[in-house]
């Protein structure tokens, strides 16, 4: 069945291209989604610019998707038919709950993904939906939620009274990880730049927003706080030493990304002296991301969503994204309703 769908094609950089592809039939064991809203994450536009590994052009994109179970593939019980879900994007964890297995992919690339109408999807990739979430915000939370759970729950244990920094708020991952660490009980101060962004972070309930464009926010804010027992952060290069300074002794640094590089240097004497942990963190294992939706039910946390962009202009969504113009998640109505 010919369906419409967002396809990466040759190009340098990729291009994106509207178009038509086939369904193909049901394995066992699968479902056809019919998807409402996808989102897109930083992943899609890395892709698009031909820096990450194993890209197969002709790939339909998209990790995130919510929508409704239209078709059955060969022994997949009744009761799916009609059910809401959302889709778990994960491919091949492993069974170590601390790492990824080596053939671990993530749906989008190599296999094809939510930028498209219809979706062919085994069931134990599909979750029913939080009850308090529309199916545009159930859309905007898979992979960006399970990155950010995984980094303050799982690594960074974040917990009741603990003084956690967040940074780069304003994309999915790391505001979720705020979301997620202000309902865990955390005392929470996040940095986002520019005085715009700050103003629309306060708007959303975060008291202590910090602006990095500041030539002495960090020093700043290490005489007001006192330093951090946790900091989660995405950009590292030239940050990662800032970061360690406002660590507080025996404290951990949870990366889940690296926007800005490699450090050129890196003060490991401070790291060993404060006995500060430095880890990596990225996805989450299937557990992870159940338990990130017990705790989104909870907790009735909402993913942000800054826009909502029709499949057929996704490529502007995408602008947007490389761009870093948005506070929170760019969503795709895909098929829409809900």
């Amino acid at each position: 069945m010919p369906h419409p769908a967002i396809v990466l094609t040759e190009g340098s950089p990729y291009a994106l291209s509207y178009t038509e592809v086939a369904l193909p039939a049901l394995a066992p064991g699968e479902v056809t989604l019919q998807v409402a809203y996808a989102a897109l994450n930083r992943r899609d536009e890395w892709i698009r610019q031909g820096k990450y590994p194993g890209i197969v052009p002709g790939t339909v994109l998209g990790s995130d998707g919510a929508g409704t179970v239209t078709a059955l593939g060969p022994g997949v019980d009744p009761s799916w038919l009609g059910r809401q879900v959302l889709v778990n994007p994960n491919l091949g964890w492993g069974p170590d709950p601390r790492a990824q297995a080596k053939g671990y992919t993530i749906l989008g690339m190599p296999r094809w993904g939510t930028l498209q109408q219809l979706l062919n999807v085994p069931t134990d990739r599909l979750h029913p939906i939080p009850a308090h979430l529309s199916l545009a915000q159930a859309a905007a939370l898979p992979l960006a939620g399970m990155t950010a759970y995984r980094a303050t729950r799982v690594k960074g244990e974040v917990g009741p009274g603990q003084r956690v920094l967040v940074t780069g708020v304003g994309g999915g991952v790391a505001l979720l990880a705020a979301q997620i660490a202000q309902a865990a009980g955390a005392q929470l101060w996040v940095t986002t730049g520019g005085a715009d962004k700050v103003a629309a972070i306060q708007a959303l309930g975060f008291a202590q927003v910090i602006d990095y464009r500041e030539p002495d926010w960090a020093k700043q804010t290490l005489l007001a706080t006192g330093g951090f027992d946790v900091v989660i952060d995405s950009a590292m290069g030239p940050t990662a030493n800032t970061l360690i300074d406002l660590t507080r002794p025996g404290g951990r640094i949870i990366f889940y990304g690296a926007t800005l590089g490699r450090p050129a240097e890196l003060n490991v004497h401070k790291l060993f002296w404060n006995q500060v942990r430095l880890e990596g963190s990225t996805m989450a294992s299937d557990d992870d991301f159940a338990a990130l939706l017990g705790f989104v039910a909870e907790h009735r946390i909402t993913p942000q969503v800054h826009s909502l962009t029709p499949l057929a202009h996704a490529e502007a969504a995408f602008d947007l994204l490389k761009a870093g113009g948005q506070v929170g998640k760019l969503v795709i109505e895909v098929t829409g309703a809900g």
